[in-house]
């Protein structure tokens, strides 16, 4: 914990981590993703410098990124609802499954070993990249979203899977949206609320689950790094509007493209990360 008492150091984070919310919070706007994608990895790297015990670096990383996705999808959320984007009858019918996946996902994730949750994290990164990179904008496995049973299924995965990933909504809920027959850009206006159904009950369940944890570093609530959500989230909301901005305003194939190869990027740092 010697980095702790270094104010250089402690200066250099700063600005690394301000520079990643930036990073993110133009993701979260952009891609309707909350920024988790970029946070995990990040903090996975970050968090040994602390020397914090390789167990529960990827419990905290995890749970410091779902606690910065509350404020960020709340804002990107609010700005793609007002541009008339966002599906709320969809939101309206698959949230409680959604919230029973991400019950689920999260008591899995303070149970699992942390090697666990970086190979879920890597498989699915990898998986959604070859989805996004590979199909066109156009591309669906059916004209619109299942009813029933089928969106509840849908639901229940998507809150469960991002819940042990760190991530919000839009990682999953963008591309199974889009196979769906649901327009690229509703599908991340309306992804970007999901990250609130997964976000605000997930971090409560890292707070619980890591509460008295004795390898938790300084400054933790739970799982929860508060140095991390201190430094992230401001520069994320300055961020969040200018990717709205571009989502409503670049070529949804590119849109798509970029999301693609930012997710390949990802997942072959944790699958490095994972095996060596």
């Amino acid at each position: 914990m010697e980095h702790l008492n270094d104010p250089l150091w402690l200066l250099g984070m700063a600005v690394a981590m301000a520079a990643t919310g930036l990073v993110s919070g133009t993701l979260a706007g952009l891609l309707g993703v909350g920024g988790g994608i970029v946070i995990v990895p990040l903090l996975f790297n970050v968090f040994p410098l602390f020397g914090i015990p390789e167990a529960i670096q990827m419990k905290l990383a995890v749970a410091t990124s779902l606690a910065t996705i509350v404020p960020t999808s709340i804002q990107s959320a609010r700005k793609h609802h007002a541009k008339g984007a966002m599906d709320v009858g969809l939101i309206r019918s698959i949230w409680p499954a959604m919230l029973v996946g991400v019950a689920l996902g999260t008591a899995l994730a303070v149970y699992v070993h942390g090697d666990g949750l970086t190979a879920v994290f890597a498989v699915v990164a990898l998986l959604v990249a070859l989805n996004m990179g590979l199909t066109g904008v156009d591309s669906k496995i059916t004209d619109s979203v299942p009813t029933g049973a089928g969106r509840q299924a849908i639901g229940l995965g998507i809150g469960g899977v991002s819940a042990m990933m760190g991530i919000g909504g839009g990682t999953l809920g963008v591309p199974i949206l889009s196979l769906c027959g649901v327009p690229i850009r509703s599908a991340v206006a309306t992804s970007s609320a999901f990250g609130l159904i997964i976000s605000i009950p997930a971090t409560i369940g890292f707070i619980w689950g890591g509460w008295g944890d004795p390898l938790l570093p300084p400054f933790s609530l739970g799982y929860v790094n508060l140095i991390g959500f201190a430094l992230i989230v401001p520069s994320s909301l300055i961020a969040t509007p200018w990717g709205v901005h571009l989502a409503h305003t670049i070529p949804p194939i590119w849109l798509k493209r970029a999301f693609g190869a930012f997710l390949l990027i990802t997942s072959l740092r944790m699958f490095w990360k994972l095996f060596t």
